[in-house]
């Protein structure tokens, strides 16, 4: 299974903002729409990640407030990317090491869309549901001609 299944489930609706917002206004687009995370888009290149955790980050750092702090200061620059033909096993891989929750999808410099540890996660039990399915009907249908013969 590929990115490309993900999304093509998910659909492509994307929340970005821009670096030089601030990140009270960040804030208020994740609580509205009820997301985790917004890609950080400069001039229609993806230059970071705002999730959650840099947010907490941020506010711990400011004493409790995110005062007039812009999302530069508290998102992540280096964010892990996926392209749309990377491997289900191998996002899997890139987000358990670096412990990210959210990947962008990019195909060159082009932003495809977002996935989610819940996206792999759904998919992986999606997969595991089918096939578990398909094999009791499987099992099920057994012809009683193709039984081998006991020799003992």
């Amino acid at each position: 299974m590929k990115v490309s299944d993900i999304l093509r489930v998910k659909g492509n609706t994307l929340y970005t903002v821009s670096p030089d917002e601030p990140l009270a206004r960040a804030l208020g687009t994740m609580g509205e729409k009820d997301i985790g995370s917004l890609v950080v888009m400069d001039h229609g290149d993806l230059v970071g990640m705002l999730t959650f955790r840099e947010v907490i980050q941020q506010v711990v750092k400011n004493g409790g407030s995110v005062g007039t702090t812009i999302v530069r200061t508290a998102m992540d620059d280096a964010p892990l990317t996926c392209t749309m033909e990377t491997e289900l096993d191998e996002v899997r891989r890139m987000m358990l090491e670096r412990h990210a929750r959210y990947m962008p999808v990019m195909d060159k410099k082009m932003l495809m869309g977002v996935i989610s540890f819940y996206d792999v996660a759904k998919a992986v039990v999606d997969a595991q549901n089918f096939e578990n399915k398909m094999l009791k009907a499987y099992i099920r249908d057994w012809p009683e001609d193709d039984v081998p013969d006991s020799k003992f």
